[in-house]
């Protein structure tokens, strides 16, 4: 199968979906496979996972599953040497893993900013540790890390450990980009904004609507200056060209995918 990434092999994690729809991790290992990559499609649940699967073998593209908790050191480095022997090596990393808890620092415990740290940073910390050096083995290779406009500013939800956890991995992935740049591992950010993912209806109606879907989706769809919402693919194809050799020269950046939310000052 030729493509933007033909011959390459990708490790996409959080593949599956909480719902059915185009996640960011589903559309993510979907988009890939269609381009040529070889994928291993990573989740804890394996499910949904196997519903990405059958998408991607619907469409003769080449893909293995694995699941996995990638805040778990073992874990994660079981899952890059999966794809080695799955595969012969890696070429890419899409660390894609994350969710949000609402609170301050008055209103989120203690246990609950650790496990927001753990979910959304310390999971692409571990994957970028383990994955390094089996690039390192290849030449080189590509690392994107999937952060949110919560990492930027204030985006309508008091929600300070996802927020913070945000910003570390853009600044994370930043430190990294450089210190690997003369292995030519580049380490960039996809940074999505107010998407209408299977995690709207899943969680985030319930926190902040009372499980009205309706009055969350037009009120994210009010601060995108574009005036529609977009969805995992948006992500997806960010992504695929951060993935890809078109993005040789650029490294320790970022890709923002919000319709121009974060552009306003309201």
């Amino acid at each position: 199968m030729g493509g933007r990434l033909a011959g390459k092999v990708a490790v996409v994690t959080g593949a599956g979906s909480v719902g059915d729809g185009w996640g960011n991790g589903r559309a993510t290992a979907v988009v890939f496979a269609r381009e040529g990559a070889r994928v291993l499609a990573v989740d804890r649940d394996p499910a949904p996972l196997q519903a990405t699967l059958d998408l991607i073998a619907d469409e003769g593209g080449t893909a293995a599953g694995h699941t996995c908790d990638v805040t778990e050191s073992a874990a994660v480095a079981g899952m890059i040497g999966a794809a080695v022997d799955a595969f012969g090596g890696l070429d890419v990393l899409v660390n894609n893993v994350g969710g949000s808890r609402n609170g301050g620092p008055t209103e989120l415990d203690e246990a609950g900013w650790r496990a927001q740290l753990d979910l959304n940073l310390t999971s692409v910390y571990l994957g970028s540790r383990h994955a390094i050096p089996a690039m390192r083995a290849r030449g080189g290779g590509a690392i994107v890390n999937v952060a949110s406009t919560s990492g930027l500013r204030f985006t309508g939800s008091p929600q300070v450990g996802y927020a913070a956890a945000k910003a570390g991995v853009i600044q994370l992935s930043r430190v990294t980009a450089v210190q690997h740049a003369p292995e030519r591992i580049r380490v960039n950010t996809v940074v999505p904004g107010q998407l209408h993912t299977p995690m709207v209806e899943a969680r985030l109606a319930h926190q902040r609507a009372g499980g009205d879907v309706p009055a969350l989706l037009a009120q994210r769809q009010a601060r995108i200056p574009l005036g529609f919402t977009g969805d995992g693919r948006d992500t997806a194809y960010a992504a695929l060209f951060l993935a890809s050799d078109e993005a040789r020269f650029v490294t320790g950046t970022e890709i923002v995918v919000d319709g121009g939310m974060t552009a306003r000052c309201d």
